[in-house]
C-alpha cells in the first residue's frame, strides 16, 4: 500500500505543480498553502478510504477542506495507526496549520512503528524543535538524531540538527566535530554556505579555523577503474562515479575521494592531498589506505542497493605502482 501512496502523491505533486504554475508565480504563500491541502486532502482520501472499502459508495466522501481531510486522516490511523505514510502526511497538514506539537506527536507515533528509519528521525527530531518555544532541540530530539547517525553516518539533515543541537547547549566544538564531514558530501554552493558556520563554531570553541583546500603533493597513488564485461549492461545512463579511499580498519568516512562522471570506463584517476575530504587527517596521513570504486544511479555519495561496486583494494599510499580495480559486483 505505501507503494501506491507514494505513486499516488507524486502524480498529485507532478499534476499541481503544472496546474499551479500561476499562482506559485504571483502568489507563492497562498500557492503553496493550496498546494499542501490539496496534496493533504488527496492523501488523506486514499489513507480514509482505501481498498476494498473505496468500492463502497458510503465510503467515497471527498474531503472538502484541509480540517475535513485532517479529520479523516485521524480517523483512519485510529483505526490502522501502523501507517507510516498516514503519520507522515497527517504531521505535514498540521505543520501547515502550524499546529507543530500535533505534527511532533504524529511524527513521534510513526517513529514507533519504524524506529530505525534514519529520514523519519530526523523529521521527528526536527519537529521537536519546532514544537519548542524557543525551537530547541532537547534530550530526546538528540537522541533521535544520535540514532540516526548510527543507522546511517552521513545523514545530511540528522548531521545538520545535531551540530545545531550542540550549538544551543554550548558545545561548540562538538557542532564543528558534527558538521565538517558534511564538507566532503555537499554541493560546492552548501560548502560555501557551512564552512563559514563551522569556523564560527571552532571560534567559539577557541580552535583555529579550517585550513583552506589542500593542494595536491607529491605523495598519491593512480587508480585504474575497469568494469567487468557482465556489467555493462546494467550501467544506468548518466551514472556517477566515485573513487574513494578510507583508512583501514577506521571509520567509514572516505578520506579521501573523486566525484566524476561515469562516461567512459576505463579510466584513470589520481588521489592525493588534493581530493582529502577531512580537514584533520589527510590523504597523505595515511600510511595504507583502503581504495574502491561504485558507479551510483542516482549521484549520492552514500552507497545504495543496485548500485556498482569494485572490492576494494589495500595500498600504500606512496605506491608506484597503478592500483586497478574493478567494477565487478553489484551492492545487495
Amino acid at each position: 500500500m505505501s507503494a501506491f501512496v507514494v505513486a499516488s502523491l507524486v502524480l498529485v505533486l507532478v499534476v499541481l505543480a503544472y496546474v499551479l504554475r500561476p499562482v506559485l508565480k504571483a502568489h507563492r504563500l497562498s500557492g503553496a498553502a493550496i498546494f499542501v491541502s490539496v496534496l493533504v486532502m488527496t492523501g488523506a482520501l486514499y489513507f480514509a478510504v482505501g481498498t476494498p472499502r473505496a468500492l463502497d459508495p458510503a465510503q467515497r466522501r471527498a474531503p472538502q477542506t484541509l480540517d475535513d481531510a485532517i479529520a479523516q486522516l485521524e480517523a483512519k490511523l485510529a483505526d490502522e495507526p501502523g501507517e507510516i505514510d498516514g503519520w507522515r502526511l497527517l504531521a505535514r497538514a498540521y505543520t501547515a496549520q502550524g499546529r507543530h506539537a500535533e505534527a511532533r506527536d504524529a511524527l513521534a507515533r510513526a517513529v514507533t512503528v519504524a524506529p530505525d528509519e534514519p529520514d523519519l528521525l530526523a523529521d521527528a527530531a526536527e519537529a521537536r524543535a519546532n514544537a519548542d518555544k524557543e525551537h530547541r532541540f532537547d534530550d530526546k530530539a538528540v537522541q533521535m538524531l544520535r540514532h540516526a547517525l548510527d543507522k546511517q553516518p552521513m545523514h545530511q539533515r540528522a548531521r545538520w540538527f545535531l551540530g545545531i543541537a550542540h550549538r544551543q547547549a554550548g558545545q561548540p566544538a562538538e557542532a564543528a566535530k558534527t558538521w565538517e564531514p558534511l564538507l566532503a558530501i555537499v554541493q560546492p554552493d552548501v560548502v560555501a554556505t557551512l564552512r563559514p558556520q563551522i569556523n564560527a563554531a571552532r571560534a567559539d570553541a577557541g580552535l583555529p579555523e579550517l585550513a583552506a583546500p589542500v593542494a595536491a603533493s607529491a605523495k598519491g597513488i593512480t587508480v585504474k577503474v575497469e568494469l567487468a564485461e557482465a556489467l555493462r549492461d546494467r550501467v544506468p545512463a548518466g551514472a556517477t562515479l566515485f573513487v574513494i579511499a578510507r583508512e583501514p580498519g577506521g571509520p567509514p568516512i572516505p578520506v579521501a575521494a573523486e566525484k566524476l562522471p561515469a562516461a567512459k570506463l576505463p579510466l584513470e584517476v589520481r588521489l592525493d592531498d588534493g581530493d582529502s575530504l577531512m580537514p584533520t587527517k589527510k590523504f597523505s596521513d595515511l600510511a595504507k589506505a583502503e581504495i574502491t570504486a561504485r558507479l551510483s544511479a542516482s549521484g549520492d555519495a552514500m552507497p545504495k542497493s543496485g548500485d556498482l561496486e569494485a572490492t576494494p583494494v589495500q595500498t600504500a599510499t606512496d605506491a608506484k605502482a597503478t592500483v586497478v580495480l574493478k567494477i565487478d559486483r553489484v551492492r545487495p
